[in-house]
């Protein structure tokens, strides 16, 4: 079975397995485990922020950030189709009690002006903007790099109006691979960011968000409120700082994968949604004449796993236990299904 759900299926390495084994642990929650202080002082250096904050997962991480940013009865503005809005359940809106303004964005990048424009004025009939919301890469961009002057024109014009900047960078450590601009000068574009160590990095859970030391200081107490204060955790931390320092430089591995299936998918003659950037490839099967579900199940049948991602959308996304013969062997199979149609 090739596996091109996600990266997040991605399992620990054996190095990880034996750091986890390793680790030196204490109780978190009283601050006292010493991995993952270590992981959280790094992870805050990378991000040129002054503190960070190791979280179960990418949409706590996420929530966290909007709770401890904004009030109750408040709006965010982010992209329409932004993971926050798309796939976290309506968090910020059951926890945090905001709610969210979407703008239509171009492969996931707001134009600065639209947002700008979106930001509400002082009367007593609109909700106060608490919030802008960025994504990089952005999953359903098709893994989508958003430009750096984009985020820095966000974020001059934010703060102008005194409102904070999260970014939500899941996958920054792939941007980063994709354009040679580093996380740390994606990160200066925002106040907090938030990285997921357990996708393409590998790790087997969790992630971090950084910020000045008066956020993370609030951020924590509003983990413990989610029931996200762990205890000798440092035994999935250990395996988490080999995701940041080691698994990070290899994302471009993943990218050419990626790069190589997006030229098999044409070839074997079906329609890429979008061009690919980093590690995320969605295959539009509508001029084939079927559906994705369908698809899917072709897919399935030949031991091919996927998303389906719209009507006639495939999404494949590569990682570190997809190997190059496995996208050979990919490719074959859509071939295969085309000359069957």
């Amino acid at each position: 079975m090739i596996d091109l759900r996600s990266d997040t299926v991605t399992k620990p390495t054996q190095a990880m397995r034996e750091a986890s084994f390793h680790a030196e642990v204490g109780d978190d929650v009283y601050e006292e485990d010493p991995t993952v202080t270590l992981l959280e002082e790094k992870a805050a250096d990378m991000l040129g922020k002054e503190a960070a904050l190791f979280v179960t997962s990418g949409v706590q991480g996420n929530q966290i950030a909007v709770l401890t940013h904004t009030q109750p009865g408040q709006e965010i503005l982010l992209e329409e189709e932004a993971h926050v809005f798309y796939y976290e359940g309506a968090a910020i809106s059951a926890f945090a009690g905001v709610q969210p303004r979407t703008i239509n964005g171009m492969r996931g990048a707001m134009a600065p002006a639209d947002v700008e424009a979106a930001i509400r004025p002082e009367d007593v009939h609109l909700p106060e903007t608490g919030l802008i919301l960025l994504e990089n890469t952005h999953n359903r961009a098709g893994g989508a790099v958003v430009p750096l002057e984009t985020m820095k024109a966000t974020y001059e014009l934010a703060q102008a109006h005194d409102i904070p900047v999260h970014l939500d960078g899941a996958r920054l450590f792939n941007a980063e691979a994709a354009s040679g601009v580093s996380v740390k000068t994606y990160a200066e574009q925002a106040d907090t960011v938030q990285i997921c160590l357990s996708k393409g990095l590998g790790a087997p859970v969790g992630s971090i968000i950084a910020g000045s030391k008066a956020f993370i200081k609030q951020a924590r107490k509003w983990r413990k409120r989610l029931g996200g204060g762990l205890r000798q955790v440092g035994v999935i931390a250990a395996p988490a700082m080999i995701a940041l320092t080691e698994m990070s430089k290899r994302l471009g591995d993943d990218h050419n994968n990626a790069a190589k299936l997006a030229r098999g998918v044409e070839e074997a003659g079906f329609d890429l949604k979008y061009p690919v950037e980093t590690n995320i490839v969605i295959m539009d099967v509508a001029r084939a004449g079927i559906s994705g579900a369908e698809m899917m199940e072709r897919l399935a049948d030949n031991g091919i796993k996927a998303v389906q991602f719209g009507p006639t959308l495939v999404r494949f996304v590569t990682h570190y236990d997809v190997n190059e013969r496995d996208i050979d062997d990919t490719i074959q199979v859509l071939k295969n299904i085309k000359n069957m149609l």
